[in-house]
């Protein structure tokens, strides 16, 4: 198996983790519209990054603060997970680190 398909498996087995964490917090998670255009080269082209979108009570809640629980959690549950709050303003953005990408 190359290092790539691992690093999808893991994404894949953790990012439900993530998903029922927002749920069980009352927070409506929508999977972001991975079909807008990423900057080149992102994790998001090889299977590895997600936009989560977050609603509470029927809010938008559109700041990185408001995800700021979920990434430190996200990056909790394996040393290459990153949150997009880490590093940027890109709150909604949680991913598997690969070749030195976040």
């Amino acid at each position: 198996m190359s290092e790539l398909w691992k690093k999808r498996e893991l994404f894949s087995r953790l990012i439900p983790l993530l998903i029922t964490r927002m749920i069980t917090e009352g927070y409506v998670p929508l999977i972001g519209k991975d079909g807008l255009k990423h900057m080149p080269k992102s994790l998001h082209y090889d299977g590895l990054a997600m936009d989560i979108d977050l609603f509470l009570n029927n809010k938008y809640c559109d700041k990185t603060e408001d995800h700021k629980v979920f990434g430190e959690y996200w990056e909790s549950l394996h040393p290459d997970c990153c949150w997009g709050g880490s590093w940027g303003a890109d709150g909604n953005h949680y991913s598997i680190t690969y070749l030195g990408r976040k």
